[in-house]
């Protein structure tokens, strides 16, 4: 019978019980994601509790990210109660930060070989927050490529998560992408009574080992991180 370390090995977890059970125990491992969702919806702090919780259950991990600098998201880190450091320290975490002003901007000849030689040094989680910036300067076919390549890595063994905002695509091209990616997050706010709560709907899990919440709703505490909030409560 498998040990819940071994349950836990094999998915790309939270670090929080309550909501990995809500997009069913976590991603499987060797599964390509999308989150997406508005503006200070929670992307980033989601994708960074699945990085934390990630390292802690023993993977590798690499961000890219055009959203900070190493210091910025160590600190940023640091203040969800999220601390990273001694993983960047042994290595188990690799911070590239991505200069948008001075990227290539093609998809497939500009990210496509950094996320390649990170399969080729041991990561086995790689993580661009975002490719806002990359997608909206890519036509159709040049996106559905690379995502066609994500998968090809996937299906050789990493895992990838990538992170956009939900402009970036229009209606037809996010159809597609949710039936291509094995794992589908949405977030968005929404205004209940005086409140602002961040809400994340599971559209898709493949492989997951529990049924999938389809609404969470959240809110995000300096120094705790991620709250898990029952979505009947949070409309009251």
């Amino acid at each position: 019978m498998d040990t819940l370390e071994d349950k836990r090995s094999r998915v790309i977890s939270t670090g929080n019980d309550e909501l990995d059970k809500k997009i069913g125990g976590g991603i499987p491992l060797k599964s390509l994601s999308l989150i997406e969702g508005y503006p200070s919806s929670g992307k980033s702090v989601l994708t960074q509790q699945m990085v934390w919780g990630s390292l802690r259950n023993g993977l590798n991990a690499m961000v890219f990210t055009t959203e900070n600098t190493v210091k910025s998201l160590v600190t940023q880190m640091q203040s969800l109660n999220l601390d990273i450091l001694d993983y960047l320290l042994l290595s188990r975490l690799r911070i590239y930060p991505l200069d948008v002003k001075k990227a290539r901007r093609d998809l497939n000849a500009g990210l496509m070989p950094l996320i390649k030689a990170s399969a080729d040094k041991g990561i086995d989680l790689a993580v661009i927050d975002s490719v806002t910036y990359f997608v909206t300067h890519a036509s159709i076919e040049e996106v559905l490529t690379f995502f066609e390549d994500c998968k090809v890595l996937c299906g050789q063994g990493m895992s990838i998560l990538c992170v956009a905002h939900s402009y970036a695509f229009d209606e037809n091209v996010m159809v597609r992408l949710g039936s291509m990616c094995d794992s589908h997050l949405r977030l968005r706010i929404e205004t209940m009574g005086s409140k602002m709560i961040k809400i994340l709907e599971v559209a898709k899990v493949r492989g997951a080992e529990l049924t999938t919440g389809n609404i969470v709703s959240f809110d995000v505490e300096p120094g705790l991180g991620i709250k898990v909030i029952p979505y009947s409560k949070a409309r009251a």
